[in-house]
């Protein structure tokens, strides 16, 4: 029976997309998968259609019409998901920095060790992050240390965006009510996870740096991460109860 099914957010990633779609097709655990393409001026969602010739009733593609935020893409990729029949939803980048092989390593801890959320995570065992500049493992090795500190949460990489989610989690929480657009996102999606008292668990994976693309991190997105999950914190103490 197919139960679950991996989110792909996209902007440009035409030299990524046919690879990492046949990658993951090729595990021998079944997902299905949904591309959500912010219409990408590289034409990645065409190809994308090209390919559902190969893998109909797998693969999905979710077009929108503007590059509003990887938070926004999700939000829309999570609901597209929610109305259809599947148990387990993932997040998963286009650019090979999450392995397709770890995906079965995340399900099965939601599967059969019965998290609701597992994060692929690149710190809980040391530092586990390939071709990154110091400076880079660095400032995402602090932030989450940082964001640990500040919410409390018990997870060493709450910035990681390799995660499996049960249905429930996302039912649970507000989707519609998720702040923060850019990788501070991850961390806003985690917290909420915690302050559900859902289970959360970190599986160690290697993290690999894109090899082809362009990186979509900007000063901007970082500093929404950094200062945005202080006001994150304080408003999770004022609206308890």
């Amino acid at each position: 029976m197919q139960d679950a099914i991996v989110i792909i957010p996209t902007y440009n990633e035409i030299e990524n997309i046919e690879a990492i779609v046949r990658a993951v097709f090729s595990q021998e655990k079944q997902f299905h998968i949904l591309v959500v393409d912010d219409n990408s001026p590289d034409l990645t969602a065409l190809k994308v259609k090209e390919l559902q010739k190969d893998f109909p009733q797998r693969l999905h593609l979710l077009q929108r019409e503007e590059k509003t935020g990887l938070g926004t893409a999700y939000i829309a990729g999570f609901k597209w998901c929610l109305e259809r029949k599947y148990d387990y939803v993932f997040e998963m980048d286009a650019d090979f920095s999450h392995n397709p092989n770890d995906l079965i390593k995340l399900y099965n801890a939601c599967q059969i060790e019965n998290a609701d959320m597992s994060v692929g995570s690149r710190y809980v065992k040391g530092i586990n992050v390939v071709n990154w500049p110091m400076s880079r493992i660095l400032l995402s090795y602090f932030a989450s240390k940082y964001v640990r500190l500040i919410t409390q949460m018990k997870i060493h990489d709450t910035t990681a965006g390799f995660v499996c989610y049960k249905r429930k989690v996302l039912e649970t929480i507000d989707l519609d009510a998720i702040k923060f657009v850019g990788y501070a996102f991850q961390i806003e999606m985690k917290f909420k996870t915690y302050l559900e008292d859902f289970k959360i668990v970190e599986v160690p994976v290697i993290f690999t740096d894109r090899v082809r693309g362009k990186s979509k991190m900007s000063g901007s997105i970082i500093s929404e991460a950094i200062f945005g999950v202080i006001s994150m914190k304080l408003n999770s103490l004022f609206n308890k109860g």
